[in-house]
This record gives structure tokens, sequence and C-alpha cells, in this order.
């Protein structure tokens, strides 16, 4: 660091002898686009950066603004999403109406709030992209190609989180590891094999700071948007209100997975990550793979009679296209990632946040019957 800071603090000293301003710097530097990377990162280090989360009402951009206003200050991370804010979410700190179909949308947002990281959330995820086809291009590569453009024109550090859907049948499936072949046969696999490769792209040719993970399917309390791991979260939900579930996949179809507090925390590790300790641009991360039957044993440990049946509908062709077993020995080995919840674990958290909120319901409910 002492080295890096002594790099950037002579470029400084040249150049405001030469132009007298750090505004004229910005004009007048020419680096080669990895100098520039590096004094540019350097001179923000001592204040906490500036970030832009789009797709932030979205179950995962709302999670890591939380965690990274707690981390950084509330008005240091900007929520943004295409939909109206909540009068909680605007209490909670700044929003921005991002469109991500519109580069000027996001332009606009990025140079009034003088962001410095862009992590780029906003997507149409697997199943629901295939009923919305026309929408899912113009989202998830029209919206790719836009933010990657102005974090190249801002020379922003940008995170776009990528997914075990941008894997296919031609896949090694288990371990699947974070360099083979992908060929993945949704939109939103292909739209995320896209970014991947636009992103490692722009890292080499332009010196973007480029980042990504390739998530499993997330596990929360939070109600899914759409995608083929959803049976897991609606699962719980299930067994707590009604006792019965039928489930949309085999039961003896094997996925990797992660609870909620371990993705964030992921996400958070490689933005923070140093450079140097970045032997690739995407990364795998996960930290357990299961069954629905296997996650029905685990349920019935707090549910004995919970019921369920299997009818495999259009999603079961998607699950077996993609990774039983996600390989993730990069990121252990390169940025230290170690996960925190294993399936047991999980299962007991996410019982007893559901079933406590399921009783502050009820007790709402009937307070407002009075």
């Amino acid at each position: 660091m002492a080295k890096l800071t002594a790099t950037c603090c002579t470029w400084i000293t040249i150049l405001k002898n030469t132009v007298g301003s750090q505004t004229s710097i910005r004009n007048t530097l020419r680096l080669t686009n990895n100098s520039y990377n590096l004094f540019h990162r350097a001179y923000n280090h001592s204040r906490p950066p500036r970030v832009l989360i789009t797709g932030g009402q979205g179950q995962l951009g709302g999670a890591l603004t939380t965690q990274l206003r707690q981390l950084y200050g509330n008005e240091n991370i900007i929520n943004s999403d295409i939909n109206k804010p909540s009068n909680e979410e605007t209490s909670n700190g700044p929003f921005c109406y991002v469109n991500v179909a519109n580069r000027n949308s996001i332009q606009k947002c990025v140079v009034e709030n003088k962001i410095d990281w862009l992590v780029h959330y906003s997507a149409l995820l697997s199943a629901v992209g295939e009923q919305n086809l026309e929408l899912a291009m113009q989202v998830n590569i029209g919206g790719v190609q836009n933010v990657f453009d102005v974090a190249r024109q801002q020379r922003l550090r940008i995170f776009c989180p990528s997914t075990i859907g941008a894997f296919g049948a031609d896949s090694p499936r288990n371990p699947t590891p974070d360099i083979t072949i992908q060929r993945p046969r949704t939109i939103y696999g292909v739209s995320k094999v896209y970014m991947e490769l636009l992103g490692e792209y722009y890292h080499h040719r332009f010196g973007v700071d480029f980042r990504s993970l390739r998530y499993p399917g997330i596990i929360s309390t939070e109600m899914p948007g759409g995608g083929t791991t959803d049976y897991a979260i609606q699962m719980f939900y299930a067994a707590l209100q009604t006792g019965k579930y039928k489930c949309y996949l085999r039961k003896d179809t094997r996925m990797p997975m992660m609870y909620l507090p371990d993705c964030i925390r992921a996400t958070t590790e490689i933005l923070q990550a140093p450079d140097e300790r970045l032997n690739m641009r995407t990364y795998n991360v996960t930290a357990m793979s299961f069954t629905p039957e296997e996650l029905v044993d685990e349920i019935r440990k707090y549910v004995p009679h919970f019921d369920v049946s299997y009818e495999p509908d259009a999603r079961q062709a998607i699950a077996d296209s993609w990774p039983e077993v996600f390989d993730d020995s990069n990121a252990r080995r390169d940025w230290g990632w170690e996960h925190s919840y294993d399936l047991p674990a999980m299962a007991e958290e996410m019982i007893t946040l559901i079933k406590a909120q399921t009783e502050e319901s009820e007790t709402v409910a009937k307070v407002a019957a009075i």
C-alpha cells in the first residue's frame, strides 16, 4: 500500500506543478488504463466508497444496500430501481431512479452522486426471462452493456453477479469448475455468459475493474421472484402455513445453494478484495448442495407431518442443465471465501425467522380486527 500511495503521490506532485489543480489533473492525465486505475483506487482510499446499486428493490439488492450502509454510512450507498421507492426505502438513505435500459439514466445518477463502485443487480431471472424474452434482452443484455460503458467512462469498480444458470447441459455438473464449457439454454444464462465475457473484455481492453460471482440458488425469508431454485424458499412457508407443498422439480434434483447472509458477505468481500488477489474476474461461490427430498427431510425435523408431492414442470429441464455441485476452491484460495451456513444451520434459522414473521402478522391482524 505504501508503494501504491507513493506512486500516486508522485503523479499528483508532477501534475500539480504542471497544471495547478486536481480538476486539471483529471483532464490532463494520460496514463495507460491499468496505471490510471491504480491512481484512481489509491486516490479514493482515504474516504468511504460511493456505491450505486441497480435493482436495489430486489431480494439481493435490498440486502446488500443494508449491509453496505452499515459499513460505509447511509449517505454513501445509493439505492436505485425503476419503481417508486417506499417511504421506508427513502427514509433509510438516498434513492435514485435508474432505468438500466437507458444509458443516460445510469450516467446521470453516477455523475450526480459521485459514484465510485457500481453494483448491477437489475435482471430478469431464469423462469421469468423465458416468458418475457424481449424484455429479458433489453434488461439483461442491453442493460449490461450500458453499465459497462458507464463504468468505463467514469472509471468505476463494477460488480455484476452471474449464476449457476451460466452453465449448460454440456458442462461438467459435479463438480462444476470456474473455467469450463458453458453453453446455457435459457436467455438468463446466455445473458450472464455475455456479461462475464464482456466484463473480461472491458477489463483487459480498457482496464475496467470488473468483478463477478456466480451465485448458486439463494435462500432467504423474502419471497422469490421467478427463479428455478425458488422451491427452496417456498417449501419453508408451505410447511409452516399449510403443511403441504407441490414441488415442480423431481425429488432427486441436486443444485448448489447458499443462504442470503453468506451471499451478501461473499459479495462484500469480493468488492473489498485487493485487485492483486484476484487471479480471475468471475468466481464460483457456494455453501451447500441438496435435493428437494433432502430439504424436506431437514424441514421435517421441525414440521414432522410436512406433506410434499412432486410434479415436475418446464423448470425441470432448466435444472437438469445446471450444476449439481459448484467447485469454489479458487475463491477460497484467492480471497479467503468461507461459508458460515450449511443445510442444518440454514434450515434452523429459516424456520425460526418465518415462525416469528407469521406470529407477528397474526398479532397485527388481531389488533386490526379489534
